[in-house]
């Protein structure tokens, strides 16, 4: 410990968290948010009597929950903007954006995973609250945002909060696309400091505290959950 640099933290961790934690958090609620959307029309799609839907929905999220995001995110960023210049008969490849091109793959890639969580709490509430909101005149959509979705988010909260957290820790990911979220601007550092160990441990250190912590908020908060059900 004693060549072990602290110096080095106090004089970048202003920047770290401003530049680098912000980015990520960023990256976080907005992925987070687009993919609980997108996951919950999918696991509608999938719970739907329409085999053609259903089959579309489940093809996808087979599809994305068997491939490695580190995958997702070079093939999205890399090869999109061509596919999409070839779309739309551009001569020039699509610009995209590194916080664009980041949160389309993380929302794309999420939503599968939100998806299956979603769709186990569809499942959970009674069939016979399904045929009540019927019996009241409500059609399927009304049904579904008035009784059975509100219940199966409450019931679900513990479980997608848990998902967040992976998916906050997935976002260090981007860093292979020397973007600077809180990994890539310790690396940074790191690399023109020399001093790898001091900011790759502080970025653990900060990476467990955060995620140990917010895992005890979830704990509690599923205790509530049982308890009010």
């Amino acid at each position: 410990m004693n060549k072990f640099d602290f110096n080095v933290i106090e004089r970048t961790w202003v920047y770290l968290f401003q530049t680098g934690m912000s980015f990520t958090l960023q990256l976080t609620g907005f992925a987070m948010a687009g993919g609980i959307i997108l996951g919950t029309i999918l696991a509608m799609m999938r719970l739907s009597s329409v085999k053609s839907i259903s089959l579309a929905a489940t093809t996808y999220v087979n599809l994305i929950r068997s491939m490695p995001l580190v995958l997702v995110i070079f093939w999205f960023y890399f090869l999109v903007p061509y596919i999409g210049a070839w779309i739309i008969g551009a001569s020039e490849p699509i610009k995209v954006g590194a916080f664009s091109s980041s949160l389309i793959t993380f929302v794309l890639f999420e939503a599968a995973y939100y998806c299956e969580i979603m769709r186990a709490g569809i499942q959970s509430i009674p069939r016979g609250q399904v045929w009540a909101g019927y019996a009241l005149g409500m059609n399927y959509w009304q049904t579904m945002g008035n009784i059975v979705l509100p219940q199966a988010f409450r019931n679900m909260i513990p479980v997608l909060l848990t998902q967040t957290i992976v998916l906050f820790q997935d976002v260090s990911l981007v860093y292979v696309l020397s973007i600077t979220d809180f990994v890539g601007a310790a690396s940074k550092i790191a690399q023109r400091d020399g001093r790898l160990i001091e900011m790759y441990l502080f970025v653990a250190v900060v990476y467990f505290v955060m995620c140990f912590g917010l895992s005890q908020l979830v704990k509690k908060l599923q205790q509530k959950v049982a308890i009010i059900r």
